[in-house]
């Protein structure tokens, strides 16, 4: 019987724990300001995206490198519905994992904002 609660008790532990980073349990980030792509989303897209997406990347076909490149990339691609899937899900990006949202918040401020330079 003690063995039983022992394994309950170690199997109930280990579905309870969640991995959270510092950055998933920060209180989001309201944006009130214009997002621009200059000031807010380049350093972003560079942090996060121009490893892959640049002309020595796995997927140089989808250089991220410039403005009017992220810019048509959010208009022509699937990039907004990609940088929103959950760790684990085929095709996030990116793909060494998901980014934090207050970062994919800004992103899709930046559309809402009408994709503003500076």
């Amino acid at each position: 019987m003690k063995r039983y609660l022992s394994i309950a008790v170690v199997v109930m532990a280990l579905y309870s724990c969640e991995s959270h980073t510092y950055e998933d349990l920060e209180v989001p980030t309201i944006i009130v300001d214009k997002v621009t792509y200059d000031a807010d989303v380049k350093p972003i897209i560079d942090a996060n995206c121009i490893s892959c997406h640049s002309e020595n990347g796995s997927f140089p076909y989808r250089k991220l490198l410039t403005y009017s490149q992220v810019r048509d990339a959010i208009e022509t691609s699937v990039l907004l519905e990609r940088i929103q899937l959950q760790n684990g899900e085929d095709g996030i990006m990116p793909q060494t994992g998901r980014m934090p949202q207050d970062k994919i918040n800004i992103i899709l401020k930046w559309k809402e904002d009408g994709l503003l330079e500076n």
